[in-house]
């Protein structure tokens, strides 16, 4: 058992630490930089109030602003927890007071880490896997930003030129490259159908043709010059070229991702199980810190990715499940997608799938249903390091 316990409520520029014995007596509550020296002294200073005992080391944040921290912790073999900063502002009401403070939520992160005894430890994830989390994390970002400037695109559009905003998928190259030299009725009907097929044609648009027909429709239907269409225009043409250079971005990340992940040892057992291709299993792998080490148990694992529903019964209502409130939403957005994806290739993930919705379930809840059975697959996979092989009794009864 530990003789000490030191709290960490974690911030970008500074933490506080407040470090307490057996009996809750806080020894030390000071505030300390983000900085290597400060937090080696405090490193110190903390082994001095221990007098040579145990320490048992807590935070609110297990990446981030306290990446450097943790670092330090495991660089001198302490032993570190994580405590969820929701359970910290749950467990506040518990404390005497109503006000807030970072030395109170120090003090609080300290004496949960003394009284229970359901933390997780934070282990140190592989180079690949924190490499991998910070690509993902950023290729999710990229994504965020086309969808926003694909929304704003089409919003301009409507202000000046409505008939061709619903001509085009603006997610697709095509009427990016279209729009990044006209933008305008008029424009459209000066260079007119022969000459905008070439056009669209020498910058390897697909179906130029086509989109030459359509985008001459759109300005034959609109012969109103809307007070909106100058600057409109003008700014469609930068929205445009943000998104092509978003796509490019995107694509430079996949081959990233891609490359990187290829060179885990889990990569070819992870790429077996249908539904999931480079990207996913990547982010997958990026979100388990690499390896299983980090989770006690495949029930744990579910829990961790909020595929593992727990009861809420109250007095005479009993069998009342619902999803977790703590879960790790990009682990359980990869499960979820990969199972979805499952489907199409994997006779064993449709006919469970089947069988859910023949039960009454919903398709959400058939799915996650189908991802949490996949987790024990997933995790019997990657701790003997095997691929996935089809049942034969799944494979006949899909050919029947």
């Amino acid at each position: 058992m530990p003789d000490v316990w030191a709290g960490i409520d974690s911030g970008k520029s500074a933490h506080h630490c407040v470090v307490i014995d057996q009996s809750g007596t806080v020894l030390l509550s000071k505030r300390v930089e983000n900085d290597e020296t400060a937090l080696l002294q405090l490193i110190a200073e903390t082994a001095e109030r221990a007098a040579g005992g145990e320490i048992c080391w807590a935070t609110d944040l297990n990446a981030g602003g306290a990446a450097l921290l943790i670092e330090l912790l495991a660089a001198h073999a302490q032993h570190l927890l994580y405590i969820p900063g929701r359970i910290v502002h749950h467990a506040a009401a518990t404390y005497r007071g109503d006000g807030k403070t970072d030395a109170k939520d120090a003090r609080i992160i300290a004496d949960q880490a003394r009284m229970r005894t359901d933390l997780q430890p934070v282990r140190s994830a592989d180079q690949i896997s924190v490499d991998l989390r910070m690509l993902t994390a950023r290729r999710t970002d990229l994504i965020c930003d086309r969808v926003r400037a694909i929304n704003r695109l089409r919003a301009t559009l409507l202000e000046y030129f409505p008939a061709l905003e619903r001509a085009f998928d603006y997610s697709k190259k095509a009427p990016l490259t279209l729009l990044s030299g006209y933008q305008t009725p008029e424009g459209i009907r000066r260079i007119g159908l022969t000459r905008l097929t070439g056009w669209l044609r020498k910058r390897g648009c697909r179906n130029s043709a086509k989109m030459a027909e359509k985008a001459l429709a759109a300005a034959n239907a609109q012969h109103t010059v809307l007070p909106a269409q100058s600057m409109g225009s003008a700014l469609v043409v930068r929205l445009a070229d943000q998104i092509s250079s978003t796509d490019a971005e995107i694509a430079d990340v996949d081959a990233q991702i891609t490359d990187l992940f290829r060179q885990h040892d889990s990569a070819d057992v992870l790429l077996s199980m249908p539904g999931f291709g480079p990207v996913l299993a990547a982010t997958f792998l990026a979100n388990i810190g690499g390896n299983l080490d980090g989770f006690d148990s495949v029930d744990r694992l579910a829990s961790v990715a909020g595929l593992a529903p727990v009861p809420r019964d109250s007095g005479r209502i009993s069998g009342n499940l619902h999803r977790p409130r703590r879960f790790n939403r990009r682990l359980l957005r990869t499960c979820y997608l990969a199972a979805l994806s499952s489907l199409k290739n994997s006779p064993a993930s449709r006919t469970y799938y089947d069988r859910k919705r023949g039960e009454g379930k919903s398709h959400k809840q058939a799915l996650i249903a189908l991802a949490r059975r996949r987790i024990n697959v997933i995790w019997a996979m990657l701790r003997d390091h095997t691929e996935y092989r089809e049942p034969a009794a799944a494979i006949c009864v899909q050919a029947a």
